[in-house]
Formats: C-alpha cells, structure tokens, sequence
C-alpha cells in the first residue's frame, strides 16, 4: 500500500545551507516533517485518498472479474459434462446378436434370459480375475446399474441369473 522507502525518494526541499534535504519519505509524503508546507500536506492527503480509491476501485474490478472467470468455468465444466453424457449415449449399445447388454456396477456383462433386465435387478455374475482376489472362488452378485454398455475391449461375460428377492 504505501511507497517503500527502497524507492529512495528523498525531501529535496533546500536546506538551510542550499543543499537538497536528504530525508527518505514514507507513503504519500511529498516532503519531509521539518519542510512540509499545508500545501505539501494536501498534497499528500490527495495522493493517499487518490491511491487508496484507485486500489479499491482496482480490488472490486478484479473481484468483479473472478466472478465472471468463476462462472465461465462453471458454464464450461457443465459443457463439458453435457457433451461427455452425449458421447457416451452416442456409444453405447443395448444389444448383442439378441442377447440384451447392461451394466452392473461399471461393467459390461450379457443377458439372454427371457425378460429384459432394468436397472436396480441384482443378478449373479460369474468370477472372474478381480473377484477371485478380492472374494475367493465362485460367482458374485451385483447390481444391474445402467442398460446397454460403451464397453469395447473384448468379449462381455453372460449373466448367470437374476436374483429375485
């Protein structure tokens, strides 16, 4: 806020013996204490007043414009998710060779029972590499979480059954 003395502004003002008074000033002072006039003391009351305004005018328009930064970034991460939800629904599929395709908890699996499968339905998995690490031999049980998949590394495991409660 005020001028640093680093700024090595100095009185000036002649001394006695005509020299320039060699007083480093501080903040909005023009002069030094022994040589400060009413008019030196307006002065710097102006340069404050004028600077403190400005710094606030400066702090409002910068507050102003985070704002507008804060709600562009919002508006483009809503884009963002918007367009990743229409990519998503571009690339998914429900069906294959007649066997209907679901999610169950983030993966892909088939199902060609006879009635459709929909989202909430637990049905029985069968192992597979990651569920022998965590839970041991033997088939699981999930949770169909979304119809069709955008799943397209290799084969989908089929379904064993529907668990029905």
């Amino acid at each position: 806020m005020d001028e640093s003395p680093s700024t090595n502004r100095t009185c000036g003002h002649a001394t006695k013996s005509g020299k320039p008074c060699k007083q480093v000033l501080y903040g909005h002072d023009v002069a030094c204490k022994l040589h400060a006039t009413k008019h030196d003391h307006a002065l710097a009351a102006a340069r404050k007043e004028g600077w403190e305004d400005g710094f606030a005018r400066g702090s409002e328009l910068g507050a102003g414009a985070a704002r507008i930064e804060r709600q562009e970034l919002e508006r483009l991460r809503e884009k963002v998710k918007d367009l990743e939800r229409r990519l998503e629904d571009a690339s998914r599929y429900y069906e294959i060779d007649g066997d209907q395709v679901v999610e169950v908890e983030g993966y892909g699996y088939r199902w060609s029972g006879a009635d459709q499968l929909k989202v909430g339905d637990r049905v029985l998995l069968p192992e597979n590499y990651v569920s022998v690490l965590k839970r041991g031999r033997g088939p699981i049980e999930g949770t169909v979480t979304k119809l069709g998949s955008t799943y397209r590394g290799g084969d989908l495991s089929r379904i064993i059954r529907r668990i029905h409660s």
